[in-house]
């Protein structure tokens, strides 16, 4: 933690100190720039997003974390099941399958202690962290940089600060983009998530033990996610229309009661604190780059957590978007084509798996993923998005192209079994 002191002058300041925050400061800070981290809570902190993908290991290769994140007792993530709510049908995916797949396993963390462990590295690195530090008021101008006023963490106390570039990884909060007035909700998922962490839940064991479990229900789906053999993170998504009249809770425990793949799995399930709730979570920002300022992570788009790529995405954008801006620091521009082309992948990146998400929540879709037919290696390539490969690799693309043709012939012709339990 930084000592307290009167004006603040950086080259640049980071707002947020997630895993987006948390990256971006530690590649400037070990390029020699001068960064702050202004984090408005005290970390270690409850947050979800617990699932992370086997394409974030080179990221933790990159940054010199690696060894700190498999020595954390993290539980190893060897795939992903999907389950029908009434438990008649289900398939497994595998990282380590197929030929399009680098990394064979990822990590599912409490991210309380793993964005700990990320903010703390950053800090080593050289970045200046100030926790319990909000930011209350930020202009960005061409000409004459960032000035922003944060409260220190008495409370009482408001400082200025001067930097050359903002960062804005704000997450879900969207600093500089709700003041924008940027952020654009995606209709087709005005959604809300009910979740918490739980004691007592049944999760696969021996070789599967590690592995996310997805149960697709008619109208929503279930999220149940091992942080280690005591406590599952559990969560419930569904249509915000479902609101009315009823309570996130009520919606969650009648879920679990109406559906055989929930009830055995939660029959001895204790909540451990509170249930948590979020609503309208899926957004993207229209511009998410402008002079003197990038957004990265939830701070530039948020996905609903379908496939578990927010931890992902924010790790990359934040790599991405920092090296965009060490090269703006570096010929003294306010806005470059480095930077536009971070925004262009970014927009691109999210564009992929909203694609895929909004395709999941229609019955077309799970019927052919519940049904995977060796057929031109579809299923290794959805297997590499799944896992995060997102370099832009032909080979992937058009079969993702011809998965997404099967499920249009799907909707259309029925080409597969129906699955009652998802009409």
């Amino acid at each position: 933690m930084a000592n307290q002191g009167d004006a603040i002058s950086c080259d640049v300041a980071v707002i947020g100190g997630g895993p987006a925050g948390s990256t971006a400061a530690t590649i400037l800070a070990r390029q020699g720039f001068n960064v702050h981290v202004f984090e408005k809570e005290r970390f270690p902190r409850f947050h979800i997003g617990e699932s992370l993908l086997p394409y974030n290991k080179p990221l933790f290769e990159d940054l010199g974390v690696l060894d700190q994140i498999e020595n954390a007792g993290f539980m190893v993530k060897h795939g992903a099941q999907f389950h029908t709510g009434d438990g008649s049908r289900s398939t497994k995916f595998r990282f380590r399958d197929g030929s399009f797949t680098d990394h064979p396993t990822a990590y599912q963390v409490e991210r309380s202690r793993f964005d700990t462990i990320l903010l703390d590295h950053a800090a080593t690195c050289g970045a200046t962290v100030w926790q319990e530090t909000p930011v209350t008021q930020c202009a960005v101008d061409a000409k004459n940089g960032v000035t922003m006023t944060v409260l220190a963490p008495s409370g009482t106390e408001e400082r200025p600060v001067s930097a050359r570039f903002l960062i804005d990884a704000s997450g879900v909060a969207n600093f500089s983009g709700n003041r924008a007035k940027l952020r654009e909700d995606h209709p087709h998922l005005r959604k809300v998530a009910i979740y918490g962490h739980f004691g007592g839940v049944q999760m696969p064991s021996g070789e599967e033990a590690g592995d996310i479990v997805i149960v697709r229900l008619k109208d929503a789906w279930c999220w149940l996610i091992p942080l280690s053999e005591q406590k599952t993170s559990v969560g419930l998504v569904f249509d915000k229309t479902a609101l009315k009249g009823v309570t996130p809770a009520d919606l969650f425990y009648s879920a679990v009661a109406q559906n055989p793949a929930l009830q055995q799995r939660m029959a001895a399930a204790e909540v451990i604190g509170k249930l948590h709730t979020i609503t309208d979570f899926s957004y993207t920002n229209r511009a998410v780059v402008s002079e003197r300022l990038v957004r990265i992570g939830d701070a530039a788009a948020f996905l609903d957590p379908i496939f578990s790529s927010g931890v992902y995405l924010a790790m990359i954008g934040g790599k991405a978007g920092a090296e965009a801006v060490a090269d703006a620091l570096r010929t003294n521009t306010a806005l470059t084509s480095k930077m536009r082309r971070y925004e262009k992948r970014c927009l691109s990146n999210m564009h992929t798996y909203r694609q895929m998400i909004e395709r999941f929540y229609t019955p077309d879709m799970m019927e052919v993923l519940m049904s995977p037919r060796e057929f031109f290696k579809v299923p290794e390539a959805v297997n590499a998005i799944l896992a995060g490969r997102l370099d832009g690799s032909w080979a992937v693309h058009w079969r993702l192209r011809l998965f997404y043709l099967l499920v249009r012939l799907q909707k259309a012709r029925g080409i597969l079994p129906r699955i009652p339990a998802l009409r």
